[in-house]
């Protein structure tokens, strides 16, 4: 006997949990169940009472800062259940009125049409793995911050250095030479040296913790080998990873390049034809990621020492593919600049790009998925 089905819609927050019902079928009943704890306990005491009545649940929530705990919880009981992509949630232009009642109904009405857009839920080990890389790149910008503020302050007090770069050995020795007039302001001087130090010591260390625990993550064979990329370092090949997952998982480079925001916007009608700047959706991590990696395209074509290290010991397939991207990319980087194009757009074309060589690692990494 078939189960009747109903679409659970989950507006979820930190401390309450408002829960709306839709009975399946078009003319199926959609009503506001009620608000209940924010916990585990809360939540699986209604899933009980929904089940003592003989109904199949399936569940659909919003990806927010509450993470993914709810979904593996009932993925684990065998429940069916998605977490949605907020900004992919049909909205009526007219309705004017939000609260947390009407985004459980809207939930549930949308789960029931087949509506609503799954965002991609990683494994436990990725999460983990990205919290790291993630943690590396906060504490990369409030290093960049602790730099902006020392200038700042010595610039606000008659100190410009006129070396040719900052942060070099000599930029630091001019700054541990300056003494400032007054004693309150030396100290306040040092605890902004302090400050960056602290910084830079911090993102060294997570740094060494990404490198030692790669080796042991089921993901390291495709993080290795996106290295074979000319400017795809470690760090940016295991944030790429940890972010994304399996990359096979697109079903084409484009729609990875889709998935990044890298490709161009567009609003077109009948005959006119109107592109704008990059959509910017999606993953904005690995995007700033790769357009770091862009930057190194501008230089010819060339395998060098750190390169030849990190292509040992993969296969020729991917050499051939990382080479035959540093040959394209470092060619066309040079074509868009002697034709006039302004060089963040071609780094942004570059970064595209490259999202789509490492479409194409993934898949020579795993040549039965290609096959299936």
């Amino acid at each position: 006997m078939k189960k009747n089905i109903t679409f659970v819609g989950l507006d979820v927050h930190k401390d309450s949990i408002d829960v709306a019902l839709a009975d399946a079928g078009r003319d199926g009943d959609i009503r506001f169940y009620g608000t209940i704890g924010g916990d585990f306990v809360s939540l699986h005491k209604v899933i009980r009472k929904l089940q003592s009545k003989g109904v199949e649940l399936r569940f659909a929530y919003e990806a927010g800062p509450c993470g993914y705990d709810i979904y593996r919880s009932l993925t684990k009981q065998g429940f069916d259940c998605i977490i949605v992509a907020p900004s992919k949630i049909p909205r009526k232009s007219g309705d004017r009125i939000k609260n947390d009642r009407r985004d459980a109904l809207n939930l549930a009405r949308l789960h029931r049409s087949g509506d609503l857009t799954a965002v991609y839920v990683p494994t436990t080990e990725d999460e983990a793995m990205r919290d790291l890389t993630r943690a590396r790149e906060d504490t990369v910008k409030a290093l960049r911050i602790s730099r902006q503020v020392l200038l700042a302050f010595l610039l606000r007090h008659g100190h410009r250095y006129s070396g040719r770069s900052y942060w070099t050995k000599a930029h630091k020795n001019w700054i541990a030479d300056i003494k400032m007039p007054h004693r309150a302001q030396q100290i306040a001087l040092q605890e902004y040296v302090h400050a960056v130090q602290e910084q830079l010591e911090r993102a060294d260390r997570l740094t060494r913790q990404i490198q030692e625990l790669l080796p042991h993550w089921s993901q390291a064979p495709l993080a290795t080998a996106l290295q074979a990329l000319r400017g795809v370092s470690l760090i940016v090949a295991v944030t790429t990873v940890a972010e994304l997952g399996d990359l096979t998982r697109f079903e084409s480079a484009k729609q990875l390049m889709a998935y990044l925001g890298l490709v161009p916007s567009e609003h077109s009608s009948g005959g006119t034809t109107r592109r704008g700047g990059i959509t910017k959706t999606g993953n904005g991590h690995v995007r700033r990621a790769l357009t770091e990696a862009a930057h190194t395209y501008c230089h010819p074509a060339r395998e060098s020492r750190i390169l030849l290290a990190r292509l040992e010991g993969l296969p020729p397939e991917v050499r051939q593919i990382a080479w035959k991207a540093q040959v394209r990319l470092c060619g066309r980087f040079r074509a868009l600049l002697a034709r006039g194009k302004n060089k963040k757009t071609v780094i942004t074309a570059t970064a595209r790009e490259i999202s789509a060589f490492m479409w194409a690692i993934a898949h020579a990494m795993s040549p039965t998925r290609v096959q299936q």
